[in-house]
């Protein structure tokens, strides 16, 4: 996974959940912004944030209201892309049955006809 948090905050949540997955931290969304995954927040929803107490300035140690989108790619030892997923209404995720699905297909091996 990666994520604009500071490493301090990723560190935490991580194990406060115990996850085992890696996470990478993607300060000020250089990475995302590279591949044209991030989006500014809007005032109106900067306000729904700050209203659940949601403090991105704080956990993303900057000012600029920018979240990547939510994305997935499965990419092969070669380096293809063999399945991808992007949206740019954060609600809306990728299904993990399809990730898996994606990830199987990986382990099957390719006909050369």
């Amino acid at each position: 996974m990666i994520s604009p948090q500071l490493q301090e905050f990723i560190s935490k949540f991580v194990r406060e959940k115990a996850l085992t997955l890696e996470f990478l931290n993607d300060s000020g969304n250089r990475v995302a912004g590279l591949f044209n995954l991030v989006v500014q927040l809007p005032e109106d929803l900067r306000n729904v944030y700050r209203g659940f107490k949601i403090d991105l300035e704080k956990f993303n140690g900057n000012d600029s209201w920018m979240l990547p989108m939510p994305a997935r790619y499965v990419i092969d030892k070669s380096g293809i892309i063999r399945a991808a997923d992007v949206h740019a209404d954060y609600t809306v995720r990728s299904d993990p049955e399809d990730t898996i699905q994606a990830l199987k297909a990986l382990a099957t091996p390719r006909s050369l006809a």
